[in-house]
């Protein structure tokens, strides 16, 4: 039987980390608010499997980043465009730095995106990173080096 109130207090207390997640995942607000819905209807439909699981909010981070890698294997995340756009306040200034870092985020590709995402937000070690992506652990550092590369060639270096 679905918790509906387990759901949704899960989403209550998490719910703001996960946004967070598919914001840096996607780049855009707009994707990301997609990307969280489709995220939690999917979770929703599993919600006893995902909940009985040793950690339900990586667990939903999974289906999170597989649903960002299905769209864009198949592009199937189109917008369309209505006669008004949609009200929606405006966001807070940003600063000269998030400026150059959005606009190097979007250099990216999908899975230099995703690497970056989980092994410097996430804190993940690249043989974790490789088995949550079914890749190989060579393929997770020439992501992580090629995305890097990338940033710094946009101005974005690490800190000392």
């Amino acid at each position: 039987m679905y918790d509906a109130e387990g759901f949704r207090k899960f989403v209550a207390v998490r719910g703001r980390a996960l946004s967070r997640a598919a914001f840096l995942l996607t780049g855009d607000h707009a994707k990301a608010e997609d990307l969280m819905q489709e995220t939690l209807a999917k979770a929703a439909a599993k919600w006893r499997r995902v909940s009985a699981a040793d950690d339900p909010e990586a667990y939903l981070k999974t289906i999170m980043i597989n649903q960002l890698r299905t769209w864009h294997r198949h592009r199937s995340l189109v917008f369309f465009p209505t006669s008004e756009p949609p009200e929606t306040a405006a966001p807070p200034p940003d600063t000269e730095l998030k400026i150059v870092l959005r606009h190097a985020l979007t250099t990216l590709t999908a899975k230099q995106r995703i690497v970056l995402y989980l092994r410097f937000y996430e804190d993940l070690p690249e043989a974790q990173i490789a088995a949550r992506l079914g890749c190989s652990v060579g393929t997770v550092k020439r992501h992580t080096h090629d995305a890097l590369k990338r940033l710094r060639k946009a101005g974005i270096h690490e800190p000392a």
